[in-house]
């Protein structure tokens, strides 16, 4: 396992490898779908819970029952208004990555130049680092404070004041970026969108159907990315690892990368150094 601030690993299967390299397509899906949709939650009610002692602490019994009626209303709404994430973490070649999104270790794992990401993230778009705390500990998090400084001039709140509505959907986007400090060993970094309230974001989202279930997500187009910042793809990409217990063939992969034009890549194909792997044969 190595950390390296300014790289990001996204650890997902050969699916979503070919996406992301021959479609340019990396997919955000809604945060209620992940495993972990009840922080969303738990971060929304910390924080209508920090606003409110502030405004109870300074004997303002009115405004704090105003917030919380304000939060109650926006939590029955929180499909509309949950943010749409792809996972990354710090660590590479990482056996807890491996086994809960590497699809159990048979899948892969892209390392990505932060930097790059953060600069072709404009608009709606943000690559925020995960925040790891109980919901009893949000009271650190900036946006109380910019609530408190906002409601504390109002009169009454209304969750369809413009001023107010533009924190309610940071405080989404925020929820997206937010963890149970019990997970906070994964390092995690979130590339979030917003695709409510904010313009220049016209991305259509589409629908993945499977035996169980359909699944909304919206694909970044990452080539279309890339290009407005003088970029490629090949450019945000630092290496390829195939996952321990992938049966995935290291000059299959390279010849993939060959033969769909992208050579640039071919020599950052490794495969996992880490334990978990099993003894399997790749040719």
């Amino acid at each position: 396992m190595r950390e390296n601030e300014n790289v990001l690993y996204h650890y997902t299967d050969y699916q979503a490898l070919d996406g992301i390299l021959r479609e340019s397509q990396l997919r955000l899906n809604n945060v209620l779908n992940m495993n972990d949709a009840s922080e969303l939650r738990l971060f929304m009610r910390g924080l209508c819970e920090a606003v409110e002692k502030r405004f109870l602490d300074l004997g303002r019994e009115e405004t704090a029952r105003q917030v919380r009626e304000l939060f109650l209303r926006e939590l029955k709404r929180e499909f509309n208004y949950s943010g749409y994430a792809a996972c990354f973490s710090l660590f590479r070649d990482e056996a807890s990555q491996w086994e809960r999104y590497g699809n159990r270790g048979r899948g892969v794992c892209i390392g990505f130049r932060r930097d790059l990401l953060e600069r072709i993230s404009v608009g709606a778009v943000s690559l925020k680092t995960v925040f790891y705390k109980d919901e009893d500990d949000i009271n650190e998090h900036e946006l109380v404070d910019v609530f408190c400084d906002l409601m504390g001039s109002m009169d009454r709140l209304d969750e369809e004041n413009p001023k107010i509505r533009e924190v309610l959907n940071e405080a989404w986007v925020s929820s997206a970026a937010f963890k149970h400090p019990s997970f906070a060993a994964e390092r995690e970094v979130r590339l979030v969108v917003s695709p409510f309230g904010k313009e220049y974001f016209d991305v259509e989202p589409q629908y993945h159907v499977s035996r169980e279930r359909i699944k909304k997500y919206y694909p970044l187009n990452l080539k279309f990315m890339c290009m407005r910042e003088g970029l490629v793809v090949e450019d945000l990409i630092t290496e390829i690892i195939i996952g321990p217990e992938s049966t995935q063939s290291q000059p299959i992969l390279v010849d993939y990368l060959k033969d769909n034009r992208m050579e640039g890549l071919a020599d950052k194909v490794f495969v996992s150094d880490c334990p978990l792997r099993r003894t399997l044969d790749r040719m």
